[in-house]
């Protein structure tokens, strides 16, 4: 034990016998390699672990951060919360678990939509909060998400969505399904108008989510190791009673079988936006050398990437 400890700015010793506390989230142990990161400086580094990559959960707020251009992101729809219209209740009333999301995340629903600039363009961009109730879909993000799609549409710039749920909300029944539909069909004018939506699946993506909008992207960008898909793997396994191949579901898997274009760890992914939109067209113009895209990402003639 260390013959020293801090307090209140000074040095002091520990009395005999004395324990020496850590104060908690001081550090943080990496899930896949049990490497002990300060976690300060994982932070900094984008919660990706320095050692083996492994990208580490991060908070809505963080991302943003990330993602926009300082000073540049304007928020819409914060007041925008859920209410309870079929008076839902199992083993507690959802009414009482949306205070109590609230109270935990700081934030009304589980979606942040907005205007900001990534790399200097002009974006309608969406982020799921999965700290509130694990990103789930009801009646407000529906909303929400079509909103960052009918943004897009009136300003003429592009779309952003940052996709990480549990799927559709089961408190609101039929009313969350119907986001599905909802959401997909803004994305369509979206494409018809031929305004490009890049779509960004992170750790997990599944449910109505992943089987609406998050698959329509024009381009589909996921990061490392990220579980995607409509029903876990487990379900699936249970019921068609056969073993699963390796890695199924991850963003490798996917990419593999053609369902996502690239893999982009957090620590790129900023950039590598930026010079997409700008291969579609938005943003001032880029030397010719900068426009070859890394191994794996090809533009097709009319724009969109391969699917």
């Amino acid at each position: 034990m260390a013959w020293w400890r801090r307090k209140k700015d000074a040095l002091e010793r520990p009395e005999p016998g004395g324990k020496v506390s850590v104060p908690a989230g001081l550090w943080t142990k990496c899930d896949s390699c049990g490497e002990i990161t300060y976690t300060e400086e994982l932070v900094q580094n984008l919660r990706v672990c320095p050692v083996c990559g492994h990208h580490h959960v991060m908070p809505t707020r963080e991302r943003i951060e990330a993602t926009v251009d300082p000073d540049s992101w304007v928020e819409h729809d914060a007041e925008l919360c859920s209410g309870d219209p079929l008076e839902f209740t199992d083993s507690k009333r959802y009414r009482d678990r949306i205070v109590a999301a609230t109270k935990k995340s700081g934030r009304n629903d589980a979606f942040v939509g907005g205007i900001g600039r990534v790399d200097g363009i002009e974006t309608s961009l969406g982020f799921f909060a999965f700290e509130f109730m694990g990103g789930s879909m009801g009646s407000v993000v529906g909303e929400k998400v079509t909103r960052v799609f009918e943004r897009a549409l009136d300003r003429q710039i592009p779309a952003i969505v940052y996709s990480a749920s549990g799927g559709a909300r089961m408190q609101e029944g039929i009313l969350s399904l119907m986001q599905m539909a909802k959401t997909s069909a803004a994305r369509a004018k979206l494409r018809e108008a031929g305004l490009p939506y890049i779509s960004v699946l992170l750790h997990p993506t599944t449910g109505g989510v992943a089987a609406s909008f998050a698959f329509l992207g024009d381009l589909i960008l996921a990061e490392p190791r990220a579980l995607i898909g409509f029903a876990g793997p487990r379900v699936i396994q249970q019921t068609i009673g056969q073993e699963l191949p390796e890695g199924f579901q991850t963003s490798e898997f996917l990419l593999e079988h053609g369902m996502v274009d690239r893999i982009v760890s957090r620590l790129e992914m900023r950039d590598q936006i930026g010079l997409l939109l700008r291969l579609m067209g938005f943003g001032e113009d880029i030397p010719r050398a900068n426009q070859t895209m890394s191994e794996g990402v090809v533009l097709r003639e009319n724009g969109a990437a391969p699917g």
